[in-house]
């Protein structure tokens, strides 16, 4: 198993779990003002059934410095767990040359993120920079969980090597495949299309995927797990921000709520995994 894949299955083994927290802080949601405080009340309370965090960073750089503050605050607490759970920088960045550099640069030497999302668009020369940190982790987007996807994602596109035509999420993915030199390459994978996922799991085994959509996008767990399960091990992140951390809008007790809410889908989850033939039980 390369690096990424173990330090993955580390945390879901440490964990007991696949569960991922997406910390997506908005105002107009949280029961409390301050960031970084409700951050902290959130990841107290579901670290004991977590095997990740994902800061999305536009929800930070939003509110300027102070959101920044608080994210540099939020990694850094994470990072003082016993559990040592995977921070995932959600970042989505894709570009070329000196700019992709400097993003490469910010989320893993300045931010200390030990994987990011990245977007694909602009090919090889976009994934590069971020490739080179070969112990770091690199989400690429390939088919994702909101409604609109299907408008650039489903379109047939000629892949070298193949006579027939294939949907352009499944050319990244073989694409990415192909650059994954140092085993440090997954894939974000929508819950939307759990027959997809069932498809690039099969073109690449061994590749972690992250996996959103679970809750209020309506994506379907079991098929997700039972599809995207690789073969000695899930291999699989399954993601979910606001079912958990706006489970309650008390401010006495949104903590609780949330240990109650990643409690439940961690044993969800564990059930699905308890029952797949593929892994001794």
């Amino acid at each position: 198993m390369n690096n990424f894949a173990n330090m993955i299955n580390k945390a879901c083994v440490r964990a007991d779990s696949l569960v991922c927290v997406g910390l997506d802080p908005d105002p107009k949601l949280m029961p409390i003002p301050n960031i970084f405080e409700f951050n902290k009340t959130i990841i107290e309370s579901t670290s004991g059934y977590v095997a990740a965090y994902k800061p999305n960073l536009a929800f930070y750089e939003a509110h300027g410095i102070s959101g920044l503050r608080a994210l540099y605050d939020t990694v850094d607490f994470i990072k003082q767990l016993s559990s040592s759970p995977v921070i995932i920088g959600d970042a989505k960045r894709g570009d070329i040359g000196s700019t992709n550099e400097a993003y490469a640069t910010a989320l893993f030497d300045t931010w200390g993120f030990d994987a990011i999302t990245v977007n694909p668009y602009c090919g090889w020369e976009s994934l590069q920079p971020f490739l080179k940190y070969e112990e770091k982790g690199v989400f690429v987007l390939c088919r994702t969980s909101n409604t609109g996807a299907s408008e650039f994602q489903d379109l047939q596109v000629t892949i070298p090597g193949q006579v027939s035509s294939a949907p352009l999420f499944e050319a990244v993915a073989l694409e990415s495949a192909s650059w994954n030199a140092a085993g440090n390459i997954g894939f974000v994978m929508g819950a939307t299309k759990p027959e997809e996922i069932g498809r690039i799991r099969s073109l690449c085994p061994g590749m972690p995927f992250l996996i959103p959509g679970i809750g209020s996008q309506g994506g379907e767990l079991d098929l997700s797990l039972s599809l995207g399960a690789d073969l000695d091990t899930p291999n699989i992140l399954i993601n979910s921000s606001r079912s958990i951390i706006y489970a309650s809008s008390n401010p006495n007790s949104f903590g609780d709520a949330s240990t109650r809410a990643v409690s439940s889908l961690c044993e969800k989850i564990n059930q699905v995994v308890r029952g797949l033939d593929r892994y001794d039980n």
